[in-house]
């Protein structure tokens, strides 16, 4: 069995701060086992970089040069790993010798919402390899599009295998921190938080929420928040650097994303990194990754009030959140750092990988 030395790993987006779903992609590239022939291209970046030693071509949106570049990997027999279903459309299997390809499934994409995609389930159904990144997500999947024979789950994991160093700020205010981009009409639970905040603010005057984020309803967030009787409270941030970030990290008291749109949930695993409880929703993939009461709370988003209780109890309890927050720190450590990842992910390509 030899290894196969030119695989192309194909996405949407590839550069840092371009969402969940570009995450996973450079995750995937920095995972192919070394000796390879590796390539990525990015239909949405703006300009070429490299992750690594890897070079990534960037086509600014320009869909038709994308196909064109996908199809004459395909004709080089090169193996493709989509990043998810919508980009596994560029997948020509008529042209010549046909490729073989993994396709990512994330989450709405494979459960048809907002709407059903045929194009998409077509794409999933067609591939050699579909990689989903929970159970909850693979289940799902299955129930609309069929059976997936060639579906293998792999969890995620974050980009690193260590821990952040400590930022030590002894007279930090108690902040809850959401981060996320604000699109899918605030599904991941904004309005939620900003509706509760003023209960919150009652209990712990000094209690901030922190959004960081960008996306299309950025500005729909910041009305909701300039809206709020506890204004002075919240903070919207939109998109904030990855050095920022890691500060953002260190002062959260517990991170809160209360969605139901989730099929995974990388954001969790690096609030976990950080030691951060996490508060997340009933209502998704969210507590395969999140444990009730051991690395945080999952509360459903139909009783808000349960929230508003989990949040006040870890604020006014430092203590209590640092219990839950070591807990989550040993979960990454099991089963979500990079190496965990990556073990993951060669045992599930190797097939597709090899000839």
């Amino acid at each position: 069995m030899t290894v196969a030395r030119a695989v192309t790993v194909s996405a949407q987006y590839l550069a840092a701060g371009g969402g969940g779903i570009a995450g996973v992609a450079r995750l995937s590239i920095q995972a192919l086992p070394t000796g390879m022939a590796v390539n990525a291209l990015a239909v949405e970046d703006s300009a070429d970089h490299t992750i690594g030693l890897v070079p990534v071509r960037a086509f600014a949106g320009n869909r038709g040069r994308f196909v064109a570049a996908n199809a004459r990997c395909l004709l080089q027999g090169r193996t493709i790993i989509y990043d998810f279903a919508g980009t596994a459309r560029a997948h020509l299997p008529l042209l010549g010798r046909r490729s073989r390809y993994a396709v990512w499934i994330h989450g709405t994409e494979a459960w048809g919402y907002p709407v059903p995609r045929p194009d998409y389930f077509a794409a999933i159904r067609g591939a050699d390899l579909v990689l989903a990144n929970s159970q909850y997500t693979l289940d799902r999947a299955r129930e609309t599009i069929g059976p997936l024979a060639n579906a293998h789950l792999c969890w995620l994991g974050t980009e690193h295998d260590d821990a952040p160093a400590p930022i030590l700020d002894a007279d930090r205010p108690p902040m809850v921190l959401f981060v996320g981009r604000n699109d899918n009409i605030l599904a991941k639970g904004q309005d939620i938080l900003i509706n509760i905040w003023p209960t919150v603010v009652a209990a712990v005057p000094t209690a901030r929420l922190v959004f960081a984020g960008g996306g299309s309803h950025l500005g729909t967030v910041r009305d909701l928040a300039r809206a709020s009787t506890v204004a002075a409270n919240i903070d919207v941030l939109g998109f904030v650097a990855m050095a920022e970030m890691e500060k953002l990290w260190c002062r959260a008291t517990a991170f809160a994303l209360l969605s139901h749109v989730e099929g995974f949930g990388l954001v969790f695993t690096e609030a976990m990194r950080y030691g951060v409880p996490v508060i997340a929703s009933t209502d998704d993939a969210s507590s395969e990754v999140n444990l009730d009461g051991v690395t945080g709370y999952n509360v459903a988003r139909s009783r808000p009030s349960d929230a508003t209780d989990r949040i006040i109890a870890l604020l006014r309890n430092p203590d209590l959140a640092r219990s839950l927050g070591r807990a989550g720190f040993d979960r990454w450590h099991r089963h979500f750092r990079y190496s965990a990842f990556e073990q993951r992910f060669r045992a599930t390509t190797r097939d597709l990988l090899t000839h």
